[in-house]
Order: C-alpha cells, then sequence, then structure tokens
C-alpha cells in the first residue's frame, strides 16, 4: 500500500495589529550584513528569496506588499550612494542645501523601512530595484554631458532628482494605501510620514530651479 504524504500545515505569526504573516515570510535564516556606506544597519541582500509556495488570495497581496518593501528599500539604500556625486556636482548652495537636506532624510526612511519590517516580523532584505537604479544612472549622464558650474548642470540635476522624487512619491502612496488594506495601521502611517517628505522635497527642487536658477538671455 502506498503512503500518502500530507505537509503539515505552515505556522502564522502576527504583527502589531493581530494580523497574520506567512511564517515562510518570517524566515529568520536570510543573512544581514552591516552596512558599511551609510547609517543604516543593514546591507541589502543582493535578491529577496525565491520559492515561495502557493499562497491564497490575502496572503499573496501580502507577499506582493512585502515584495514591493523589499525592493523600496533597496532603492532608498542605492539613492543614499547615490545622491553625494549630485551634491559635489550642483554649483547652486540653494540646491546643495536641499539635496543634503534630502539625502539625510533618505537615511531616516531606510530606518523607517527597517521598522516596517520588524512589524511584518520579516528580516530587512532587499530586492533589487531597476527603476531606480535607472533613475540614478540618468542623473549621472546629466552630469557628464553638461559643463560644470552652469545653470544647464544644475537644473538638470533638478529634472533628475524631480524624477526620483517622483517614483518614490508613487512608490511610498500605493505602499501606504495597500497597508491599510491589509490592516497594518501603524505601518501605513510610517509610509505616509515618509511620503509627505518626499512630496516636500520635490516641491523644493520645483521652487529653486524656478526661482534660484538664472539661465540668461
Amino acid at each position: 500500500m502506498s503512503k500518502s504524504t500530507v505537509k503539515p500545515a505552515a505556522s502564522k505569526r502576527g504583527d502589531a495589529h493581530g494580523e497574520k504573516v506567512p511564517a515562510s515570510f518570517a524566515d529568520k535564516s536570510v543573512p544581514v550584513n552591516a552596512a558599511t556606506d551609510n547609517d543604516s544597519k543593514y546591507q541589502p541582500t543582493p535578491q529577496s528569496a525565491t520559492g515561495e509556495p502557493l499562497l491564497g488570495p490575502r496572503d499573496g497581496v501580502l507577499k506582493l506588499f512585502i515584495d514591493f518593501v523589499k525592493d523600496l528599500y533597496w532603492a532608498e539604500n542605492h539613492l543614499v550612494k547615490a545622491l553625494p556625486k549630485m551634491i559635489s556636482s550642483a554649483s547652486s548652495e540653494e540646491l546643495k542645501t536641499a539635496i543634503s537636506e534630502h539625502l539625510r532624510q533618505t537615511k531616516t526612511h531606510v530606518e523607517r523601512l527597517e521598522k516596517v519590517f520588524g512589524l511584518l516580523q520579516v528580516p530587512p532584505q532587499a530586492k533589487k530595484c531597476d527603476a531606480m537604479e535607472g533613475l540614478t544612472k540618468e542623473g549621472e549622464g546629466v552630469i557628464e554631458c553638461t559643463d560644470a558650474y552652469t545653470p544647464a548642470r544644475d537644473l538638470g540635476i533638478i529634472m533628475a532628482s524631480q524624477k526620483v522624487e517622483h517614483y518614490e512619491i508613487s512608490a511610498y502612496m500605493g505602499l501606504s494605501k495597500l497597508a491599510t488594506q491589509l490592516g497594518f495601521g501603524e505601518v501605513a502611517d510610517i509610509l505616509s510620514e515618509t511620503l509627505a517628505e518626499e512630496q516636500e522635497s520635490d516641491q523644493i527642487l520645483a521652487a529653486i530651479a524656478e526661482d534660484q536658477i538664472a539661465i540668461g538671455e
């Protein structure tokens, strides 16, 4: 007589609001290494874990949400590395100050995402964000194709920076709404706080482009 194999039911873990997080999302075996180039406690891993089991509708949405958080975590860590070059390449003091402030905020955004991982009971882990990589490469291209200490370079840096801001605004807005739908109220509040700062940074950059950069006759 053949023996049937019965898989044990996956254990559940609760988050701060009583929601259940599948145990497969809370795998503590993922290696986490200390970062050396920013204030984050964690170094993003090359990619997220794959091979998750087939999930039900809600768990599928939860997995999607966590994957998006991992994507944004990579993006913010990558931005920490990219912004110093933008600062050193700008000539407008107002622009240097604005990007420096955004760098400070970005390090805080990394820490907030680590708090989100904690609330979800998932180890901080990064999933490569191709969009952010492309946007920062575009910013580097602007620097390479413009002359130093010119309005063209400063305006190019502003436009490239605003593209980054608009991507982040879209990402945080979508994630905060999805967190609310999933019942993660505290997570939604954290994401909304960062969203407000990204929107403010975009407005500051727009004002500098309009009021501070003189393009001449």
